[in-house]
């Protein structure tokens, strides 16, 4: 059902209140918060900044569509390593309010999940220069793989454990916020796909997947395994960090094709050829008229 004008204005004026109503509930320095050390308890931001570690200067905060989802995400490993403390906004309303406000007693806000993340300490800051020259060959292929997929692939120590991870840009919309305004049944197209995420790949050197896959592509780049394993990457990385697969059949292929490697199952063996070198299916000229006399025959 189409939405008059009218009513487009209304419900822009009711979310416009809603925010300034939420930005005021931020600023409140008794808003209550569930972070990743509060456990079941919730503490104000007043409470977070007081017991800030002794050097940091930014408030650490995720958002997402709950608890157990931002609690377990790749995001915060190196963050809690470090002792840090990472507040959790999963309401849909916090996405509007954070891109408000910008700052609490004098400390910025920052989105773990987005660039500009600096958490290393200069010792580490000259690690990760070091490393970015040897993974440079593995981060030029990964983009030249993914294309449009990813805006670039670099070298980070934003996770511990994880292989990569998807960070947007600063100012752009988070994997959350994609979510929710691709849920809008009132969303302005033209906006969406002008503030659609523009992702930035990150890869773990430390991880024993990103140091095999080095060895692995330097070898043949050209290699389709090593293509395949960069895609699932990419794929798991869209999961892990909050986003929705795009093409989930293509996915699932990817997989399978893994688990019939794992099973040492020879595609030629089934008298099947690869899925990737078939045609597009064409639709015949005048099959539609034809079924349909068929149709009237019977």
């Amino acid at each position: 059902m189409a939405v008059a004008p009218k009513d487009k204005k209304v419900l822009s004026l009711f979310l416009a209140s809603s925010v300034c109503l939420l930005i005021s509930r931020m600023s409140a320095s008794d808003r209550e918060m569930t972070t990743s050390k509060s456990g079941d308890e919730s503490i104000s931001l007043k409470e977070y900044v007081d017991r800030m570690k002794e050097g940091q200067n930014d408030i650490y905060y995720i958002t997402g569509e709950s608890i157990a989802a931002v609690s377990s995400s790749p995001f915060l490993e190196t963050l809690r390593k470090k002792g840090l403390e990472v507040i959790y906004m999963v309401d849909p309303i916090d996405e509007y309010g954070v891109q408000q406000l910008k700052e609490f007693d004098g400390k910025k806000l920052k989105s773990t999940t987005k660039e500009g993340l600096d958490i290393e300490d200069e010792d580490e800051k000259k690690k990760i220069e070091e490393l970015k020259a040897e993974f440079e060959p593995l981060t030029k292929l990964m983009k030249e793989v993914l294309g449009d997929k990813v805006e670039k692939v670099l070298v980070s120590s934003r996770m511990a454990d994880s292989p990569c991870v998807l960070t947007t840009s600063e100012y752009g919309w988070s994997a959350n916020m994609e979510r929710i305004m691709k849920a809008q049944a009132l969303r302005d197209n033209s906006m969406t796909s002008y503030m659609v995420s523009k992702k930035t790949m990150e890869v773990n050197p430390k991880h024993s997947i990103m140091t095999e896959l080095k060895k692995k592509a330097a070898a043949d780049k050209s290699d389709k395994t090593v293509k395949d394993l960069i895609w699932l990457l990419f794929d798991t990385s869209l999961l892990t960090s909050g986003f929705n697969l795009d093409e989930p059949t293509q996915f699932a292929g990817r997989i399978h094709r893994m688990i019939k490697l794992g099973l040492s199952i020879d595609d030629d063996d089934e008298g099947l050829g690869d899925d990737d070198d078939l045609p597009p299916l064409e639709e015949v000229e005048g099959a539609a008229d034809e079924a349909s006399k068929m149709e009237e025959v019977d």
